[in-house]
């Protein structure tokens, strides 16, 4: 079967690192996919190497002008990606964001999470990537309900894999490096940004502080097609008034990546909206305890394996129990629930998704 999916970029996002996983899959199981993304800010690659047998091809997207919006930035990836792509020699077109749906017309469509664009154009881009594909396939049962009850719509139930193997084994003098660089630390991945509850974590971390002075926030990703620096100055703002000081690592390096979640104290996840939270499914195969908002997605997804919080006070103490107990029951219940989630096992599922389409 020959396979193409499509993502919007080629930097570390949930979605990104979700598509090429998957296609390696697709690929160990011998089928021909290809990978179809746009390069952004002159990107001839992704972020990490990829396998070999899965063919990329990466569409050129030179920046726009200085005061080009995010709604204009949006309309020039769909119009550069579908410029660029053709469907024909493709068994399976399969789109994993709102950009790729739009380009590339009749598709499959994973939807990972759904959003709420105030910009008629982002709005109407939004429910396009929704009504006009074929087929649709979900990463939980929580959004799955969302499309059900918002478009009538009946997605499949796929879940997200994990590389198990890449967190649950990390090195002990890598994971010491970062923790004498770092001291103890509650890390947080994906950036600061809105739909990241970044603001509640800081509150929290500054509760968390009064009773644990030597916790240190540590953030980590962040890469995002969307401009939050006002956010991210609100966020600045907030933590001299409150009187912390996060440390602020960006984009950290593929090969860093596992050891950094493994050394932390805890890990934190308080999003406001999440389809799977494939960071989250990480550190628990790193063995980390896991603090998350209190969504249904997430209850649906981690169970028993996280402690769940609604607000940054709730979070300070969740995160300040985490830290301070030994709770080798539900560590190795985290263990056991990302080693379940494998990308074979996704794969698998979705040939057989794709097979039923006709």
């Amino acid at each position: 079967m020959k396979i193409a999916l499509l993502s919007y970029s080629t930097k570390p996002r949930g979605g990104v690192v979700h598509t090429l996983a998957l296609a390696e899959a697709l690929a160990a199981a011998d089928q021909d996919v290809t990978v179809w993304t746009l390069g952004r800010g002159g990107d001839a690659g992704f972020f990490r190497p990829v396998d070999p047998a899965v063919r990329l091809r990466i569409v050129p997207f030179p920046d726009g002008p200085r005061n080009e919006t995010v709604s204009e930035r949006v309309l020039r990836s769909i119009a550069t990606l579908h410029d660029a792509f053709d469907p024909a020699p493709y068994d399976i077109v399969h789109a994993q964001d709102c950009i790729s749906a739009n380009a590339v017309g009749r598709c499959v469509r994973t939807v990972h999470h759904i959003d709420h664009f105030t910009t008629p154009e982002l709005a109407a881009c939004h429910e396009r990537a929704i009504v006009e594909p074929y087929a649709h396939i979900c990463v939980s049962r929580s959004v799955a309900g969302e499309l059900a009850r918002g478009w009538g719509l009946s997605p499949a139930v796929i879940p997200n894999g994990v590389a198990n193997e890449r967190f649950a084994s990390t090195a002990p003098d890598a994971r010491a490096a970062w923790r004498s660089r770092l001291g103890r630390y509650v890390l947080t991945v994906g950036g600061i940004e809105p739909r990241k509850g970044s603001l509640d974590l800081l509150e929290a971390y500054a509760a968390l502080r009064a009773a644990r002075p030597e916790v240190r926030l540590v953030v980590a990703g962040g890469e995002t097609l969307f401009d939050y620096r006002d956010y991210r100055a609100r966020w600045e703002t907030r933590a001299a008034e409150l009187g912390v000081e996060p440390v602020v690592l960006g984009q950290v390096a593929e090969e860093e990546l596992p050891s950094l979640v493994a050394a932390a104290g805890a890990f934190a996840f308080p999003s406001v909206k999440e389809g799977f939270g494939l960071a989250a499914m990480e550190a628990l195969a790193a063995g980390v305890p896991l603090v998350v908002r209190d969504l249904p997605v997430l209850r649906e997804v981690y169970g028993d394996t996280a402690r769940f919080a609604h607000t940054p006070d709730g979070l300070a103490t969740e995160l300040g129990a985490a830290l301070t107990a030994d709770d080798p029951a539900r560590r190795a219940r985290g263990r056991e629930l990302a080693a379940r989630h494998t990308w074979q096992a996704a794969a698998e599922r979705h040939l057989a998704f794709y097979r039923a389409l006709g």
